[in-house]
């Protein structure tokens, strides 16, 4: 005896549902992977174009020396260059000879974060990210961490020029004294404005505190020297040339 099972068509119809959906639920997982796996993880190739003619060589191995330099510039026309070291907060002067052999001697600070002004040997400051060096040497620190002050070192020693009072960040323009500034900013010297720009993104504002006028004046030996040097290779041997022209005109008129 045979047995035929029939099922109702609402039965089907359900059946034939869940079907379906089982389908599209694997359709959509399988597109998610390949969505995942293909765009996701897939590199951002950028268009390089590679500029011949530029090599890179090591300098200074921090480890060796057990400085971490968070940053360099150069000071005008001395030839030697002012090393950060943030993490220990502490200020370098570092210097080549002919040979590329480097000397490297502490300037200020100390690897004790805190906030003194005065002589070089005691001055302390907080960690700073930013600074300039201004014409004569003198570098200015933005001291964010140390009330947002900018400190200014010296050979005769370090002060605070501008904020340093105000525990919470600020916008006020004004005196040193009472000027405030973001928790966020940094420094650069414009020699030609004799003007200590800050780039302030905390408040998203451009400011600048005008130098003194000696601060941004070139050293007058170092002046003089380059003068005479132009004098010696260019101005005297045009000279020469101009006065034996003159004096083969006159002779060759007689």
């Amino acid at each position: 005896m045979t047995f035929t099972l029939a099922l109702k068509p609402k039965k089907k119809e359900k059946i034939h549902c869940l079907i379906l959906c089982n389908l599209m639920d694997s359709l959509v997982s399988i597109l998610c992977i390949f969505f995942f796996f293909n765009i996701i993880l897939t590199p951002v190739h950028a268009q390089v174009i590679f500029e011949d003619g530029y090599s890179v060589k090591t300098l200074i191995d921090g480890h060796k020396i057990k400085i971490n330099p968070h940053s360099i510039i150069s000071v005008m026309g001395a030839g030697n260059f002012i090393i950060l070291d943030s993490a220990a907060s502490t200020f370098y002067t570092l210097s080549f000879n002919k040979n590329s052999e480097f000397s490297i001697s502490k300037l200020t600070g100390s690897e004790t974060a805190g906030y003194v002004d005065g002589s070089l040997d005691k001055a302390k400051f907080n960690k700073p990210k930013s600074f300039a060096v201004d014409s004569k040497g003198n570098i200015y620190v933005a001291d964010i961490w140390n009330k947002h002050a900018i400190r200014k070192i010296s050979k005769s020693g370090v002060t605070t020029i501008a904020g340093g009072y105000s525990l919470k960040p600020g916008r006020a323009d004004g005196p040193g004294l009472n000027a405030s500034f973001s928790a966020d900013f940094e420094l650069s010297f414009v020699p030609e404005r004799c003007t200590l720009m800050i780039s302030d993104r905390g408040t998203m504002l451009v400011r600048q505190i005008q130098l003194k006028a000696e601060d941004c004046s070139r050293d007058s030996h170092s002046a003089l020297r380059a003068v005479s040097t132009w004098f010696l290779t260019v101005g005297l041997p045009c000279l020469v040339c101009l006065i034996l022209g003159n004096m083969a005109v006159v002779f060759g008129a007689t």
